[in-house]
């Protein structure tokens, strides 16, 4: 039986449901969904009716961990909620992010928040809702609270515990949940006092460096350098599959398997053979497809010679090797049985290359498709077309899970290019780059939908492993990747860490941060050059948080070394002194959800804050103005890679000038063996830095002197 929405004055009413009822009504389904439904007496209510993001899981509802006596009625307002919307005067008091209906995560979220209510009042003894007095919803939420937690997720909290009476009137026979107290005195008495955590994307750690480097430089060598050796691999792996299971047993190809393997079992040598459940046995369809017999014969042969666990040996794929590393090639040939875990290793290198260079989130990584990014006929860039998902909601204010295309396309530089290509020889046209159905190349399950989050992350952390254990045995102990101090690599740290590295290392060799650094203007024009505008939270937030954490940084270190007694020159030294005590202090590394406009504002401070330079030995004390390196009209940070000599915005500590004699040192030293004409230029260079630092300790002044 199906319900549909009650026709009477009000529209937003829904009736009681039945046993039988659907648990989301057909209106909230796209029409492409084909996720199963459930029924409302089931003890598990399936939500993929309501998802259609390519990487979502496809989330449930356990009924088991709500109190039996309390169930029925948590039921019934739990399906107002997946059927129903919250009425236009409601969301008014709810503020300008409320909407009418949430995700189904949200959903499910709030469900089981309800459901811990449930087991709160089951304990105290309440038997019913309609019981639930003012005390009992204060004492619920002091509880709730007791440990630390920030006063943002409290008040979500307290949200969604309105909401149970917020949707329980949309019913036209409600259960009588009571309203809370704080609906009606407002929230603030009811939050924690004070906040230490808060959720965001901005509380994830940027990747060390040392962590990075390696792994995006093996991950570009596995897509640049060995995608077509895998790829053949693969290719060459599905046709001896294919042949071995066609073949049939004759005569001839009983004699070719006994002229293949009785040798080699003479000689003690090791046979064709594979890994399974914990064994090694003959690798049947290698041989079968090698030899040109059947599987049975090949099943035969090893009862026949009692071979259940034999000596294992390679099964070489007749593929060439082309892949190379150090001017040698990476494999003497490509193996039957490492062909999959190659291939995944491929995917996942081509995974890691689209998430840090192009700063995408990890949903709109997953929702890319084969044919995302044509090539330009015009000689132009390469453009990425996509979906994205964060907050997308249709014109009355409802969640749309398939998310949308993102108005300004992504810029794809050449290692992204690549990686697309790559992944789209691995996928059928229009299909999902990541596609669960295509990427499962060691079962070859049928899954439905996009790779999820913790299969993704679980393929970073193999893809470390193997690249470890490959640096090891082709001597390049050098190039493995440490463990990270903050944890494992997970899919949304590389969008924080590509900020980092905009803000941070404008100049360094990681991660094409050149190139990146090159892009500083335009990022800070916030035009449409590939990265999104602030009403899609792009890559613009992540980066002003970022650059605000590194110019506080900068802020602090200044002041720490003027407390040391360094002394400062450069035009801009007394801004500085002003910048360093104004600027703000962070205590860790945690930022709050309201940071990202902090952020912002806390940049647009012109002539106030603190830009490290370490290529130049120098602090910018940026004022737009006063700059020469040319940015642009609107940007909040200065194009760090072009930073000039006699610049108004430079000052200079005792320790920049010791760098420079430093340089200065390492330049003669290079000059010294070099040819006359590269001679020339370096002791020009160091000559420059050593005048440079000269006139620093000539003007330098202690921070007292300019107070």
């Amino acid at each position: 039986m199906t319900l549909a929405l009650a026709s009477g004055d009000d529209p937003y009413l829904l009736p009681v449901p039945t046993p039988d009822s659907l648990v989301v009504l057909p209106q909230w389904i796209s029409a492409g969904n084909t996720n199963p439904n459930g029924r409302y007496q089931e003890s598990i209510w399936p939500l993929g009716p309501l998802i259609d993001r390519p990487g979502a899981s496809l989330a449930k509802i356990h009924w088991r961990h709500c109190p039996d006596r309390l169930e029925w009625q948590i039921r019934q307002v739990t399906w107002i909620l997946l059927n129903g919307q919250l009425r236009p005067t409601y969301l008014q008091t709810r503020g300008i992010r409320a909407r009418p209906r949430g995700s189904a995560t949200e959903m499910r979220e709030t469900c089981y928040e309800w459901m811990r209510l449930a087991r709160w009042l089951h304990t105290a003894g309440i038997k019913n809702l309609r019981d639930c007095t003012d005390d009992h919803w204060a004492a619920y939420a002091a509880d709730r609270f007791s440990a630390k937690i920030s006063r943002h997720h409290a008040s979500e909290t307290l949200s969604r515990l309105a909401d149970l009476w917020a949707f329980d009137q949309l019913c036209t026979r409600p259960v009588g949940v009571t309203q809370p107290p704080w609906e009606r005195h407002g929230i603030d008495d009811y939050l924690p006092s004070s906040a230490s955590r808060d959720a965001g994307e901005n509380t994830t750690e940027p990747l060390d460096p040392k962590v990075l480097g390696p792994l995006l430089m093996w991950a570009i060598r596995m897509v640049d350098g060995f995608a077509d050796d895998v790829l053949s691999a693969w290719a060459e792996r599905l046709h001896l599959q294919q042949l071995a299971t066609s073949n049939p047993s004759t005569l001839e190809g009983l004699a070719a398997l006994d002229a293949y393997l009785l040798p080699r079992l003479a000689a003690g040598e090791g046979l064709p053979a594979t890994g399974r459940q914990g064994r090694t046995v003959l690798n049947t369809s290698f041989i079968a497809a090698t030899v040109g017999c059947s599987i049975n014969q090949v099943n035969g042969f090893r009862q026949r010679h009692r071979l259940s666990t034999p000596q294992p040996g390679p099964c070489p794929l007749q593929v060439p090797v082309t892949g190379q590393i150090n001017g040698r090639p990476w494999r003497e040939h490509l193996d039957f049985n490492e062909a999959p875990t190659l291939m995944r290793h491929l995917s996942t290198a081509a995974m890691i290359v689209c998430l840090y260079l192009t700063g995408m989130r990890p949903q709109e990584v997953q929702g890319l498709r084969s044919g995302c990014c044509p090539d330009p006929e015009d000689g132009g860039r390469h453009l990425i077309r996509s979906h994205h998902y964060k907050n997308v909601t249709d014109a009355d204010g409802q969640h749309v899970s398939a998310g949308e295309e993102r108005d300004v396309p992504w810029v794809a530089i050449t290692p992204v290019v690549r990686a697309i290509r790559v992944l789209e020889r691995m996928v059928p046209e229009g299909e999902l780059l990541f596609s669960s159905a295509h990427h499962d190349f060691v079962r070859g399950r049928q899954f439905s939908g996009a790779l999820k989050n913790a299969g993704m992350n679980q393929r970073i952390e193999s893809f470390v492993a193997w690249i470890n254990r490959e640096a090891e045995s082709q001597g390049l102990p050098d190039q493995g990747v440490p463990e990270d101090p903050h944890g494992a690599i997970g899919l949304g740290r590389f969008r924080r860490t590509l900020a980092w590295h905009i803000a941070r290392r404008p100049g360094g060799l990681v991660a094409l941060a050149i190139q990146y650094g090159h892009m500083r203007t335009v990022l800070d024009a916030r035009t449409s050059s590939g990265y999104g505008s602030r009403s899609r939270r792009g890559i613009h937030s992540v980066l002003d948080v970022e650059t605000a954490l590194a110019a506080a940084d900068t802020a602090a270190r200044l002041r720490d070394r003027l407390a040391t007694g360094e002394k400062i020159s450069g035009p801009a030294a007394r801004r500085a002194l002003t910048a360093a005590v104004q600027a703000p202090r962070f205590e860790g590394r945690t930022v709050t959800q309201k940071f990202a406009r902090q952020a912002a504002d806390y940049l647009a401070r012109d002539g106030l804050v603190l830009f490290d330079n370490p290529d130049a030995s120098l602090i910018c004390v940026f004022k737009r103005d006063n700059a020469l390196c040319e940015p642009g009209p609107d940007a909040t940070a200065p194009n760090q890679f072009d930073c000039r000599p006699g610049c108004g915005n430079a000052v200079r500590l005792d320790s920049h000038a010791n760098e420079l004699l430093e340089e200065t040192n390492r330049l003669n030293q290079l000059a010294a063996h070099a040819p006359q004409p590269l001679a020339r230029r370096l002791r020009a260079a160091a000559e420059q830095h050593r005048d440079t630092a000269d006139t620093h300790h000539a003007t330098a002044h202690p921070a007292e002197a300019l107070t």
